[in-house]
């Protein structure tokens, strides 16, 4: 996961809807099931999936009236904790 492209993200979200984002995510994930989809391409769908599941994490905790650069700051203390444990 990248900060800027979650921030980016979630600008767009701000700026538009959340939905713009929960379909790009759909079709993302239908085009994983491609079989003849290279590691390497499933690997690039693979971070912008998670990229947009953040924004849309970040997004939420800004909803909820968080900062947000404390809202994108919490978001990648608990993915990092969560890569160490």
């Amino acid at each position: 996961m990248k900060i800027p492209i979650i921030k980016h993200l979630t600008n767009f979200i701000e700026a538009n809807d959340e939905d713009y984002v929960v379909e790009a995510i759909e079709v993302l994930e239908d085009l994983t099931e491609v079989p003849t989809l290279k590691d390497e391409e499933l690997d690039v769908i693979g971070e912008l999936i998670s990229n947009m599941y953040g924004a849309i994490e970040v997004h939420k905790e800004i909803k909820k009236g968080v900062a947000k650069r404390d809202a994108l700051n919490g978001f990648m203390k608990r993915v990092l904790g969560s890569i160490d444990t």
